[in-house]
């Protein structure tokens, strides 16, 4: 899985699963990634670029170009700007990851759950227009240049199926099931061109500050979601559109397309009575007795 002559840009990409997509974006030999971060307060600010910084030092020490944006995927302009300080400096755009979200703690007072009339109304906005608004914007912005690469790639970054319904984590699970349907949505719209769609959940809860706002010590690697990632934006990955993955099913031991076919399962929808297009969304996972997450 090499991405030789491939610039990629994710966003929310300083520091947990973003960091290590970029990682192993550089390791497979990408020619250039862009990272984004939302700006936020002067202090905050502060913490924040010396994060980038070192995210930076460590995807070009890992082999690739690093570019750093702060970007706000809530606001189009910030979108568009980010698309166009990639493409000055890398001159073309194959892949973008929609990483960046916000979790259930913005709109919960950063307690682990409220009852949905003591959330915060701003940080059920906040929520939404990040997770649901965030990639919409961010894919407005980037589509004509991914139009133009032979193998452009969006990869939307998901959750666990059985996660997005628990009453602790909305609005953050319902808003990943929002992007899902939008990933099936733009994978059938964009069918006849080179631009393939697809979802990616890194298999469960994350060693990240994401969920909590702090390391717990718990949950999955973070690098885990790097093998799924690197054969997403890859030539190997152009058969899939409209499909989600899950990272931590990755088998190091089968060939990058088998160990691919592992991570896949059916579309967390009900396959449509219409016709579609979309050949392997809802096919049944190539291991049933693997339960879904």
């Amino acid at each position: 899985m090499q991405l030789t002559g491939l610039t990629v840009l994710i966003t929310g990409g300083s520091r947990g699963l973003g960091r290590e997509m970029a990682l192993a974006c550089a390791r497979a030999g990408a020619a250039g990634i862009t990272l984004t971060a939302a700006p936020g307060s002067d202090e905050s600010n502060t913490a924040l670029n010396e994060e980038l910084a070192d995210t930076q030092r460590a995807v070009e020490a890992a082999g690739a170009p690093c570019l750093t944006v702060l970007s706000d995927v809530r606001y189009a302009e910030d979108c568009h700007a980010a698309v166009s300080a990639h493409l000055e400096r890398f001159g073309g755009l194959d892949a973008l990851i929609n990483n960046a979200g916000k979790a259930g703690r913005y709109a919960h007072g950063g307690q682990g759950s409220l009852p949905l009339h003591q959330q915060d109304p701003d940080g059920l906005i906040d929520i939404i227009q990040t997770n649901i608004a965030g990639p919409y914007l961010m894919v407005h912005a980037a589509l004509e240049a991914l139009l133009q690469s032979p193998q452009g790639r969006i990869i939307n970054i998901s959750k666990r199926t059985d996660s997005m319904h628990q009453k602790a984590w909305t609005p953050y699970g319902p808003s990943k099931a929002a992007l899902e349907a939008a990933t099936i949505a733009w994978a059938e719209s964009l069918i006849e061109t080179s631009v393939t769609v697809n979802a990616l959940s890194p298999g469960g809860a994350v060693n990240t500050k994401f969920g909590t706002g702090t390391l717990t010590g718990k949950g999955i690697d973070p690098a885990t979601i790097g093998p799924m990632t690197v054969f997403l934006v890859s030539a190997d990955s152009q058969a899939y559109t409209g499909c989600r993955f899950v990272g931590d099913r990755w088998q190091s031991a089968l060939e990058p397309a088998a160990a691919a076919e592992g991570c896949r399962e059916s579309a967390i929808f009900h396959a449509p009575n219409r016709a579609t297009p979309l050949e392997k969304a809802w096919l049944p996972p190539v291991n049933p007795a693997t339960p879904p997450k």
